[in-house]
């Protein structure tokens, strides 16, 4: 099995929260990133208020991730799915579809925090590394 890591636990794991650092040597070979999480954690690490030593931490994570780009097919999925949830009355995040269909596309088991945010996605499958 390979993992599709969301930002919030790609931010756990430049926090060293230990959970998440044990899954990342478990499970080393087989992560991947979104160029999506990879320009949210940008933003965060490039602010003035970002410790130093999490910036540094950036350059460790990177090793450990290979990083998928957002193409078309991922783009018309995204799109897909979103629609499909706008008719069901439920509210969606660009962002957050661009992960779904990636992690729908790859064949990845998408590994996130906010699970609600992804719950009513058919066909995703999620694991919440934050929980024990």
């Amino acid at each position: 099995m390979s993992f599709l890591l969301d930002t919030d636990i790609c931010s756990a794991q430049l926090k060293n929260v230990r959970i998440v650092s044990n899954r990342f040597l478990q499970y080393g070979g087989r992560l991947y990133a979104s160029a999506v999480t990879i320009a949210e954690l940008r933003a965060w690490l490039l602010r003035k208020k970002t410790p130093q030593r999490q910036k540094q931490a950036y350059a460790r994570l990177r090793q450990d991730l290979m990083v998928l780009d957002v193409d078309e097919g991922i783009a018309l999925r995204a799109g897909e799915i979103a629609a499909a949830l706008s008719d069901r009355g439920i509210a969606s995040k660009t962002p957050d579809m661009l992960l779904a269909a990636t992690a729908l596309v790859h064949g990845l088991t998408l590994v996130t925090h906010n699970t609600r945010d992804f719950a009513n996605v058919p066909g995703l499958t999620i694991v919440d590394w934050l929980v024990p």
